[in-house]
């Protein structure tokens, strides 16, 4: 509903155009004058019904030309448009010398389709220094007439004001930025300059008057792409003189009749209407372009130029004002280092109040006196000019208080949550009001009374900012609680996982999967719990294994509905999985698959069914049984490719959110699984190299027949040891010997010591031999032996050609048949050492 001050300018704007319509009611139907313009400059509504029905112009499309009068008052401008144009406009009472023609008159001209404009006469003592309607009407018979008379006595010419050149400048100033264009059509000024004597040749007279115009033109204010722009751009001129009406009126009369052909005569070769200074707007078309050129003229302000005593009033308050505002940027000028520190500050509204009330009454104790209008404008002006400068200093109040506002916020809802107290929502609520409260407070006490200053811009800002850091400051604590279930969820599937994955069984897959949906209920209840403010006490969780761990969850609770808490639900199950993803991810590592297919080959190969070591014998099945190691190892390999579960199985949660991938469940790659694949079975055929060579280097067992030859050949021997007591008590003494060695452990550290002698004479006696230009290389000092050689029965064969491969690889799929020989061969495989070993592995 609008205010009731709303609809006062209404009924004054209604009553205006009532008296408007009325001041044209009294008109006479027999007179062909129209005064178009009062003394009020409100514009006839009547003038196209004229121009119908009294002057028949209406219809005349483009044939017809329009001229008006110019000059000072009282100098007979009606009585020569009356004698030119044979039309009946008032002329002065010479008795009373007094204003005759008041606002702008139009008639037509008889013998011509021509349009006359009268209007009122400049330098009347009825207006004073009231110029603004002599400028108007000025304006506004320059721009709409095709030729402007410019009527002014003789005596006038080579005078500023009596010319009327001053008016004439601010009227070319802005009929220069209103109306002309550059191509658009040009205006006659046609000077007809009255009481000429004829002293003064009208060609100096001319020369003069086009001077002064162009002097007046240079001074000009042009408007931007003008700036160039000369008088005869848009005006031509003309002149004409007539002699005194009274003392020479046989030749005024005379002369009045030349002119008057110039006017209505086109065959006059002197005719005043040139084509290019046609306004190019049909007759039908007049009356509109002359009320909106009337509109357009009456709303500009350039054209209001103060009198005397208002630039007086100017002067003098324009002083007083930079006196007060000296003083008022002096008292004010402490606060914009205190604002630019960033503080606020809270009583700024009151002492800027106070400290303006005393500017303005000091400025109207010494304005008041001149002007009204003036004083009223220019105290205006210097409460805006007060009222922009503490404006930056307001600006920066709201800049400082939005910061501390958010401060408080931040601080007032930490300190609330210390003590744990109450709910969360409502901490956060309370913390969010009172930040609120103190912005809205301090802004709006912060304003200068009077001033269209507005929060609401800046309020909105930190509004905004404001719930920002409340929906962080919630999420944070959401975060918080989370994260902490999170790492209770983490925690509690490090064990189970570990221990299923360590034991390989076909369903350990479907064992993670039970494990970590036991730890996501739980921790999903305990959520709930948490999101809907029933739970401040600190949080008990138990893990899958049976056992509880106690995690800090002593924040307070919060206000959520059924649709948020769904989300924040959906959000721990998907962090969950990613938490389940990386515990496997730990635990399917390089050195922990390694180690898992060792044991499980190992468990296979090197144990039997009953958990005991293997004794490898001759007579095992050592390659039935690495094989089968070797394919419950690749089978374990496989199983760590894929967590093996349906995929409905999983929670739709974590299926169905935009952020699951199902190749997360893919835990070992293809290419991954190759390496690891490769690697092991290196590993295990090195296991299974070593079991063999713990069956070749036993020596078979020795015949029976062979023992009762030994005793035989041996006999006399044993009898000639028992028959002499030096070499029997040499027997004792190393049987003896060898016992108690054997007894106190020391028989292994003897037999090495005995080896490293033993090598170390025999290459001593090789150095001697070779010295002596003996070639034993390769057979005496070893390096036949250590360079890959074998020997079988006395034949040497070396594992770095095709033929000892094969011997090789015929010995390790059954040792009995290396060689010629049969049962009872001693075999002996000498372990290679160094770089040359590492080569031939490879």
């Amino acid at each position: 509903m609008a205010s009731p001050d709303a609809t006062v300018p209404v009924v004054d704007a209604v009553n205006a155009s009532e008296k408007k319509s009325s001041s044209w009611d009294k008109i006479d139907e027999n007179d062909p004058r129209l005064q178009i313009v009062d003394e009020n400059q409100e514009f006839t509504p009547l003038l196209h019904d004229f121009m119908k029905t009294k002057w028949g112009l209406v219809d005349r499309g483009f044939d017809y030309n329009v001229v008006a009068v110019f000059g000072s008052q009282s100098t007979g401008k009606s009585t020569l448009l009356n004698r030119l144009f044979g039309t009946s406009f008032d002329v002065m009472n010479e008795v009373q010398r007094q204003q005759t023609t008041k606002g702008i008159w139009a008639s037509k001209s008889t013998g011509a389709n021509l349009l006359v404009m009268d209007v009122e006469g400049t330098d009347g003592r009825e207006r004073g220094e009231n110029q603004d309607f002599e400028r108007k009407s000025a304006l506004f018979s320059l721009a709409i007439s095709e030729v402007l008379i410019v009527n002014m006595w003789e005596t006038m010419v080579g005078l500023y004001n009596g010319a009327n050149m001053g008016l004439l400048k601010t009227v070319f100033e802005v009929n220069l930025q209103l109306f002309q264009k550059q191509g658009s059509p040009k205006t006659c000024l046609f000077f007809v300059i009255r009481d000429f004597t004829g002293q003064t040749p009208l060609e100096n007279l001319s020369a003069t008057l086009v001077k002064d115009l162009e002097r007046i033109w240079a001074g000009l204010v042009k408007p931007a792409g003008k700036e160039a722009a000369l008088i005869s751009d848009f005006f031509e001129f003309a002149f004409a003189c007539l002699p005194h009406k009274v003392y020479a009126s046989a030749q005024f009369n005379e002369q009045t009749d030349a002119l008057r052909k110039r006017f209505i005569d086109k065959s006059d070769p002197g005719f005043a209407f040139k084509p290019n200074y046609h306004k190019h707007i049909p007759a039908d078309g007049f009356p509109k372009f002359a009320e909106s050129i009337w509109e357009k003229i009456v709303t500009n302000r350039d054209l209001d130029l103060p009198t005397q005593q208002q630039l007086l009033a100017q002067f003098r308050c324009d002083e007083i004002s930079r006196t007060v505002f000296e003083s008022f940027s002096e008292a004010v000028k402490g606060y914009g280092s205190q604002l630019k520190a960033g503080r606020v500050l809270e009583n700024f509204g009151s002492e800027i109040q106070e400290i303006t009330q005393t500017a303005l009454k000091t400025f109207d104790q010494d304005a008041s006196r001149y002007h009204k209008e003036v004083y009223l404008t220019k105290r205006k002006e210097f409460y805006n000019k007060m009222e922009t400068g503490l404006r930056t200093d307001y600006i920066l109040q709201l800049t400082n208080l939005h910061k501390k506002a958010l401060a408080l916020f931040t601080d007032g809802l930490a300190e609330k949550l210390k003590g744990n107290e109450g709910d969360f929502a409502v901490k956060l609520r309370e913390s969010r009001d009172e930040a609120d409260g103190y912005f809205r407070k301090i802004a709006e006490s912060s304003k200068l009374q009077g001033a269209d200053w507005s929060s609401d811009e800046y309020y909105a800002q930190f509004l905004a900012q404001l719930d920002e850091m409340a929906s962080a400051k919630k999420k944070e604590a959401i975060d918080k609680i989370i994260l902490g279930l999170e790492k209770s969820i983490s925690t509690a599937l490090a064990e189970p996982i570990s221990l299923h994955l360590n034991e390989g069984a076909p369903d350990m897959w479907r064992k993670v999967q039970n494990t970590f949906r036991e730890a996501v209920t739980s921790a999903e209840d305990e959520l709930r719990r948490r999101l809907n403010g029933s739970l401040t006490l600190p949080f008990l969780f138990t893990n899958p294994t049976g056992t509880e761990d106690i995690f800090d969850m002593t924040q307070p609770g919060f206000e959520f509905s059924s649709t948020d808490i769904v989300t924040q639900v959906q959000e721990l199950k998907i962090q969950a999985w990613n938490a389940l993803q990386k515990t496997i991810r730990q635990e399917v590592g390089d050195a922990q698959m390694a180690e898992r297919l060792r044991a499980r080959f190992e468990g296979v190969f090197r144990y039997d069914d009953k958990g005991l070591p293997r004794v490898w014998t001759p007579g095992d099945d050592m390659d039935g049984q690495f094989a089968k190691a070797r394919e419950e190892a690749d089978k374990l390999a496989i199983r760590f490719t894929k967590f093996d579960v349906p995929l409905t199985s999983l929670d739709e949660d974590i299926t169905h959110d935009e952020r699951f991938d199902q190749d997360s469940l893919i835990v070992i790659s293809p290419s991954k699984l190759q390496l690891l694949r490769d690697k092991f079975r290196r590993d295990a055929d090195l296991l299974f190299v070593e079991a063999k060579r713990s069956i070749v280097t036993t020596t078979a067992k020795v015949p029976p027949w062979m023992v009762v030859l030994a005793c035989l050949l041996g006999w006399n021997e044993f009898v000639a040891v028992l028959s002499n007591p030096i070499m029997f008590m040499g027997l004792m003494f190393v049987g003896l010997a060898t016992y108690i060695t054997w007894y106190v452990g020391m028989l292994g550290p003897v037999v090495r010591g005995a080896k490293v002698v033993a090598g170390e004479g025999l290459r001593q006696t090789a150095g001697a031999l070779k010295a002596g230009g003996v070639d034993v290389d390769g057979i005496l000092d070893g390096t036949a032996i250590r360079n890959g050689t074998i020997k079988v029965q006395g034949r040497v064969g070396s594992l770095r050609d095709e033929e000892g491969r094969k011997e090789f690889r015929r010995y390790l799929s059954s040792p009995s048949k290396l060689g010629s020989g049969g049962e009872g061969e001693e075999v002996e495989l000498v372990e290679r050492k160094g770089r040359r070993r590492q080569e031939d592995d490879e």
